[in-house]
């Protein structure tokens, strides 16, 4: 196992809370596996990170979930790896797939990337996915989690920040927000 090395990433921002998927699934199962199973639908995705200038940088990749964590890997010094370190806030959207009915829903994660280095992490991974090597491995620390699913005529969108419950809101054809307890 080869991972890269890296310069040391910048400080989350004090408005990102630090959290780790299983502590997201402990406190909202239902949302979690419902949230995992839609990303298991399909093998890429699409992460949103912050270029050196501040805009923004779209990228396909793929998520993995294991030992009770959300895994985002890349390429050794690939561009996204690079906005990581240097700002590990992110954005990843898991693929919408073939046509527009959403039947499974849109499903959002954003947070804070944090690579691994720890090398019985690395090891254990590699042992278990077998990923092309030299690579970054990166844990989403959560700090707010969104599905949007359709209800009739209405759009349901329920988001998740930690420490809070699920806030449900509803949109119907009347394009009138409502929220919901």
């Amino acid at each position: 196992m080869t991972p890269t090395p890296t310069p040391t990433p910048a400080p989350a921002p004090a408005s990102v809370s630090r959290n780790s998927w299983a502590a997201f699934h402990a406190a909202q199962p239902a949302l979690a596996d419902t949230v995992r199973t839609r990303f298991g639908q399909y093998r890429h995705h699409v992460l949103a990170t912050l270029r050196a200038d501040g805009s923004p940088r779209v990228t396909g990749l793929e998520v993995d979930f294991r030992f009770g964590e959300m895994w985002l890997g890349m390429m050794p010094y690939s561009r996204k790896a690079q906005d990581l370190h240097r700002d590990p806030r992110f954005a990843v959207q898991a693929n919408p797939g073939p046509d527009a009915e959403m039947r499974d829903g849109d499903v959002r994660v954003s947070g804070r990337a944090v690579e691994v280095t720890d090398p019985d992490t690395l090891a254990r991974f590699v042992e278990e996915v077998k990923p092309p090597e030299p690579f970054h491995l990166f844990r989403a620390e959560p700090a707010e989690v969104v599905l949007t699913t359709l209800d009739g005529e209405d759009l349901v969108v329920r988001v998740w920040r930690p420490g809070g419950p699920v806030r449900t809101i509803r949109r119907g054809p009347d394009n009138i927000a409502r929220s919901e307890p």
